[in-house]
């Protein structure tokens, strides 16, 4: 009887003939000291709210944004996320990218791209893009929500 060989996919063995594939020190950082996590938002004030998810690997991301009514900049950038390690990652640097010298204008935000947390990173699998892509659809959600409440007022 033959052995199986356990076969790793993913972000675990890497493409260079089965070196293990390590995570950016940034990735490792983001992931274990997150910036700006939300655990609850019972008592937070927020001017919009986003939720994206992928049913298909697990991850759920809720973002709430605060914005500078004059000047139409994220302020505030809070969040939760339930997934893997790419997920928070991507999350936390995503919420520092819209809030770092002074916030980023609305609009602005709304032309990130997935490829620009990644490279804030360092870098991600590629098995792991979509995190950053959830993270801008939260974030696209959030900024939808807050114009919405900002019309109604």
């Amino acid at each position: 009887m033959k052995k199986k060989k356990n076969k790793k996919i993913g972000d675990v063995i890497g493409k260079n003939k089965g070196k293990s594939w390590l995570y950016t020190g940034i990735v490792k950082d983001h992931f274990f000291h997150p910036r700006n996590v939300l655990l609850d938002e019972t008592n937070y004030q927020y001017d919009g709210k986003g939720i994206a998810g992928n049913p298909l690997c697990g991850d759920i991301m809720a973002l709430w944004i605060k914005v500078d009514p004059k000047t139409q900049k994220i302020k505030d950038c809070k969040w939760r996320t339930y997934g893997c390690a790419s997920a928070i990652s991507a999350t936390s640097m995503l919420s520092v990218m819209v809030t770092e010298k002074g916030g980023i204008a609305v609009k602005k935000a709304l032309n990130l791209k997935p490829q620009q947390i990644i490279e804030r990173l360092g870098g991600l699998p590629e098995l792991k893009f979509h995190c950053s892509v959830l993270g801008l659809d939260a974030l696209k959600e959030a900024i939808n929500d807050y114009l919405k409440n900002k019309e109604t007022k």
